[in-house]
């Protein structure tokens, strides 16, 4: 299984998925994490953090979009523009229009609000990303 992890500024959401996963998932996994950063220092503490493999950029959030089994960032990645501007028009379709299963933390900043989510704790989200994805390898 391939599992993508998109992140950009600092990486903080990224990285802390990652090593839970790490975490609780005992060896052998049954799948890969591919750190994808919209920035150098995104991917850095992701691959700090331990996936399996790393890149940056534009061009690598659409090609390991096309044939990912699960995706996992926060909801800006779907929205253009987002993250202070690292989410291109192209990433966000990318992503969106990927097969696939897709786990979007909601954090409600940078103009955009998710209607219908408890305000909760970042490391709560994390917390329960990382239930979604164990549950679906």
């Amino acid at each position: 299984m391939k599992l993508v992890v998109i992140d950009g500024q600092g990486g903080r959401m990224g990285k802390s998925i990652i090593e839970q996963l790490k975490k609780n998932c005992p060896e052998p996994r049954s799948f890969e994490i591919y750190a994808i950063g919209t920035n150098s220092t995104a991917t850095q503490a992701m691959m700090k953090a331990g996936a399996d493999y790393g890149a940056t950029g534009e061009n690598p959030v659409i090609v390991n979009s096309r044939n990912a089994d699960m995706i996992v960032g926060p909801i800006g990645i779907v929205i253009a523009d987002s993250l202070l501007g690292e989410i291109t028009p192209a990433i966000a379709a990318a992503i969106g229009s990927s097969p696939a299963y897709k786990i979007l933390i909601p954090i409600n900043r940078c103009n955009h609000m998710i209607v219908g989510c408890q305000d909760a704790p970042l490391s709560e989200y994390l917390q329960q990303v990382c239930s979604e994805v164990l549950k679906r390898i």
